[in-house]
């Protein structure tokens, strides 16, 4: 307890110290770093980890989540400056790049789609495929579709286009399609197929491995963050401190298990089988190699997809943008 002296020499110095903070200079609040997530979007996992263990808060920014329909929901979004980051397409972020537009690529998963048969499926190899209902997420100019059917016809002289019955749809519809035994064979996007997974469907090809067979020298990621130019060079420590939180909320993910009880409420996982598979899809799509390695393999299934989708699919750009790839504190 102050003594009685004590108490009379703070009083008299009481003026001066509430001077001293009522003139202080407030502390500037901490960048937002606006993410768009789609319903059952896996960003919205991370974004969960960043939130509930104050990654934004340690690396100097605030991470606000806006919450948006779909993925054309999510282009004008980003397109229209409502959000300052979403995951997106390669070659989208391509596309924009060689339009003019400054975007930046920060690889997020190398985890894509597979196609997926029934337990029982008689079909073993691409060359199986002829004659039989194939339903593709997406559309005609879906990447995967484009590697899946080139892939066919390299490696087994098949013409999925006009050898195979098409149905081109969303991929719920699709996956309930292929449960009902509406469909022989389903290319799905990855969540997707993990669902399929755990209720006994098995994967015939996956798009990771059509990748390799197109040149690919490892898992390489066709999503990534997209940000505009002007975001980074306005908030380049936010935008450097992003990149480092998610670094850090996918490790948390890979080594500590009580991290995905964070998680484990978004993902609408009805049971063990699917949380584990969809689990382990998720950590095997961390992206672990070098931008220059990324920019590489990125370069060579450009120009394949250019050659299978022409400009229809990559606009007017015969190869990647410069400095297209970063790491949230460079140009890749």
């Amino acid at each position: 307890m102050l003594s009685r002296r004590g108490l009379l020499a703070t009083a008299a110095f009481l003026p001066t110290i509430l001077a001293t903070i009522l003139t202080r200079p407030a502390r500037a609040a901490a960048p937002a770093i606006r993410v768009g997530s789609l319903p059952f979007g896996t960003v919205a996992w991370e974004a969960a980890v960043i939130k509930a263990r104050g990654l934004d808060t340690a690396n100097g920014f605030t991470l606000d989540v806006v919450k948006l329909a779909g993925n054309d929901a999510a282009r004008i979004a980003f397109l229209g400056g409502q959000v300052d980051t979403i995951v997106g397409d390669l070659l989208w972020a391509a596309r924009l790049g060689n339009e003019g537009r400054a975007i930046r690529f920060f690889p997020y998963s190398t985890t894509e789609g597979s196609l997926m048969l029934p337990a029982g499926s008689p079909i073993a190899s691409l060359k199986d495929l002829k004659g039989k209902r194939l339903g593709i997420a997406g559309g005609p100019l879906d990447k995967n579709w484009l590697l899946l059917k080139a892939q066919a016809r390299d490696s087994a002289g098949i013409d999925l286009e006009t050898e195979a019955t098409l149905a081109f749809g969303a991929p719920p519809l699709l996956a309930l399609k292929l449960e009902q035994g509406d469909l022989d064979a389903g290319l799905l996007y990855w969540t997707y197929c993990a669902r399929l997974e755990a209720k006994g469907f098995r994967r015939l090809i996956g798009s990771d491995d059509i990748m390799r067979a197109f040149g690919a020298t490892g898992a390489m990621a066709l999503i990534g963050y997209l940000f505009e130019g002007t975001a980074v060079a306005e908030k380049s420590d936010a935008v450097a401190g992003f990149a480092r939180a998610s670094k850090t909320a996918k490790e948390m993910l890979a080594n500590d298990p009580a991290t995905w009880d964070v998680v484990r409420p978004l993902m609408a996982a009805e049971d063990e089988a699917t949380f584990a598979v969809l689990k382990r899809d998720f950590l095997a799509g961390i992206p672990r190699r070098p931008l220059d390695t990324e920019r590489k393999d990125g370069e060579r299934l450009y120009e394949v997809l250019a050659r299978l989708g022409g400009e229809k699919l990559v606009g007017s750009g015969a190869t990647l943008p410069p400095g297209l790839y970063f790491d949230g504190t460079r140009n890749g």
